[in-house]
């Protein structure tokens, strides 16, 4: 059984972003999921299990930084990723800052 979660990060505070809206979805862009993250930044309780396929976890990142007063660049962030057959825990996190950000895949 594949299950997902995610945990974004503020690197221009050092902190959790709390509060930012995340949305699952598959290819065909057919919702699967969403939520906000809790006050430690993560989001669990995605669709699970989640079979074979790819996904795409958005970002709502252009709203939480206006909630704070902040300029940003990119209104949305999108991550697409594979979740080979199998059993096993997928983890996306997202270093976030108003002009840039990053991800992998974590444990």
């Amino acid at each position: 059984m594949n299950t997902l979660s995610t945990h974004v990060l503020d690197a221009t505070a050092g902190a959790p972003a709390v509060g930012l809206r995340v949305a699952l979805t598959d290819t065909h862009g057919t919702s699967l999921g969403a939520g906000v993250t809790d006050d430690d930044g993560r989001l669990t309780g995605f669709t699970d299990p989640l079979p074979e396929g790819t996904y795409h976890l958005t970002f709502a990142t252009g709203d939480w930084f206006s909630r704070r007063g902040v300029a940003s660049f990119y209104p949305e962030v999108t991550v697409p990723f594979r979740i080979p057959e199998g059993s096993s825990h997928f983890h996306v996190p997202l270093l976030l800052s108003p002009y840039s950000y990053s991800t992998y895949r974590g444990s």
